[in-house]
């Protein structure tokens, strides 16, 4: 029995020490490097991967993500040059590149409706497209904005050819009541900020116009060969990403903190007020965060051809999938 009690204590002993190691094998496998390229300078859109990296999602997954800025490449010309293996773009981006034979598609919607729409201020009393007539509108330039602004008035029985369109408007704040009259924002941050600056505005959503206008902005993006050759790191990606966007979708205010501390540069009551806003919108009606639906893909892409934004058709299922999502 005593012979029996030692081989038993050094039994436990070499498991314990065999667990420790383990342990630390498990420790000591380097993280896979990624990279993540923004759309443009951070904001909430982004708060999900800010998240997700600083609790340590990312690390479950055995990831080490690094954020980085387009500066003056596209989101999707990195993606698809493998400069980045994932990036934020926008479904019209998107489509604009497939046309193109960029090899990017959208691996997650990361707002499940759009929240961008016409703004004003509301002494200018513009409430509805039919105000348009006779007003300054500020364009940033994207590929789809004046068509939009074009069928939009002319269902509303405004007169386009009386709405002067005024170039290189990027800044709704310093430019609104000044230069122009109305413009296109993202409500969840220019909304958002107003709201806080005590400036009142009328607010008109894109998708109450027209159901192809609910279309996805912004989405998650990777290149066609990587999603092909690499389904494992589509899945751990998402699935830390996911659980970032699910936490800003449970606790804003804590979302907030996380990603104010990441991006010091931010106005942290600006960041807190619009993820409580976007919150709402990131899942918003969706059974999970990220999920896309074929219709909005194939309606808009639609649109955009008939429009003859892109001159080559493009298939909507080929520029997307759910298929990674947890």
């Amino acid at each position: 029995m005593k012979y029996i009690s030692i081989i038993l204590v050094l039994t436990a002993c070499l498991l314990l020490v065999g667990s420790a190691g383990c342990k630390k094998d498990a420790e000591d496998t380097p993280l896979q490097k990624i990279r993540v390229v923004l759309d443009w300078t951070p904001n909430t859109n982004h708060a999900g991967v800010y998240v997700a990296r600083e609790l340590g999602y990312y690390k479950e997954q055995g990831l080490e993500v690094e954020i980085i800025q387009p500066g003056e490449n596209t989101a999707e010309k990195i993606v698809a040059s493998n400069q980045a293996e994932f990036g934020f773009s926008y479904q019209e981006s998107v489509t604009i590149a497939r046309s193109q034979s960029i090899p990017v598609k959208s691996i997650a919607a990361v707002i499940q409706h759009n929240t961008s729409g016409f703004a004003s201020l509301k002494e200018a009393n513009i409430t509805s497209p039919k105000d348009f007539t006779g007003r300054r509108y500020g364009s940033s330039g994207w590929p789809s904005e004046l068509e939009i602004l074009k069928q939009v008035a002319q269902s509303s029985e405004a007169v386009f050819d009386r709405i002067e369109v005024v170039s290189g408007v990027y800044d709704f704040f310093s430019t609104i009541g000044k230069d122009v009259d109305f413009a296109w924002i993202y409500y969840g941050w220019d909304g958002v900020q107003a709201k806080l600056k005590g400036i009142e505005i009328n607010f008109i959503p894109a998708r109450t116009l027209d159901p192809v206008f609910d279309f996805y902005t912004p989405v998650l993006i990777t290149n066609d060969l990587l999603a092909n050759s690499e389904p494992e790191l589509m899945k751990r990606f998402l699935a830390a990403t996911s659980q970032g966007y699910e936490h800003c979708i449970k606790d804003p205010a804590k979302s907030a903190e996380l990603m104010s501390a990441a991006v010091p540069e931010l106005d942290p009551d600006l960041v807190k007020a619009s993820l409580d806003y976007l919150s709402e919108e990131f899942r918003a009606d969706a059974p999970r965060w990220g999920q896309q639906n074929p219709e909005v893909w194939k309606n808009f892409a639609d649109w955009m051809h008939r429009k003859r934004i892109i001159r080559i058709g493009v298939e909507a299922l080929s520029a997307f999938t759910n298929e990674y999502l947890p």
